[in-house]
């Protein structure tokens, strides 16, 4: 999943976006809230989480400004504010959750992958597909009981592949989801990562997963 970070505190932002990262996330930063607007607007992220008290543009004007133009993605707020007050409005305005500063890691990380979940309108942290089993809270992996072992970018295209089941995805849908603002969109590294995770996944198994529309893209669904 590709997130984007916008706060101002600089040693902060850096912290979530490297736990982020280790975590198997995609993750681009924006430190002002200009930056953070333009990055809303005109990237495809699957979550953003925006500091309210921000140089430029308040998270508040931010939010309001992707809501008034129909961009839909999760929002997760943070404020050193705790008022009841400030906790409705983000929410009236759109937000999907909100985390009172300070605030430990591991609480930021079970809510943003709550959020996600909702998003994706998956109940539990488990996601079945066949005989796969992704737990996305450990991100552990098994096909038929067996225990599969993936790096981060290959565990991050088989979630994402995964939570869009059955469901068609373009190259440039995979690069834009799981590789952050300065990747390289011309590389092949997608069909790449593919061509590895299949090696994983289903060359050891009859009934294949990962399907090629060539010329398009991926999808991952019960061979019919």
């Amino acid at each position: 999943m590709r997130l984007l970070v916008v706060e101002d505190e600089k040693t902060l932002a850096d912290l979530i976006k490297e736990g982020l990262e280790e975590e198997g996330f995609s993750v681009d930063v924006a430190y002002d809230g200009q930056e953070g607007l333009f990055m809303a607007q005109n990237e495809p992220f699957d979550l953003v989480v925006l500091d309210i008290m921000l140089p430029e543009i308040d998270g508040m004007e931010i939010l309001k400004s992707m809501r008034n133009n129909k961009i839909t993605t999760p929002v997760l707020m943070l404020t050193a504010k705790s008022d009841v007050e400030d906790k409705v409005s983000a929410l009236n305005i759109g937000a999907d959750d909100y985390l009172t500063k300070p605030f430990s890691f591991e609480e930021l990380l079970a809510r943003i992958k709550a959020v996600l979940r909702r998003n994706f309108k998956e109940a539990s942290n488990i996601i079945r597909i066949a005989d796969l089993k992704l737990d996305l809270s450990t991100r552990e992996v098994e096909r038929a009981g067996k225990k599969i072992d993936l790096t981060a970018r290959e565990y991050a295209l088989l979630e994402y592949l995964a939570l869009n089941k059955n469901r068609l995805l373009t190259r440039t849908d995979i690069t834009e989801h799981i590789y952050n603002y300065e990747f390289d969109f011309d590389s092949n590294v997608v069909d790449v990562t593919v061509t590895r995770l299949r090696k994983k996944i289903d060359k050891d198994f009859k009934k294949k997963l990962i399907h090629t529309v060539r010329g398009v893209g991926y999808m991952i669904k019960e061979e019919e």
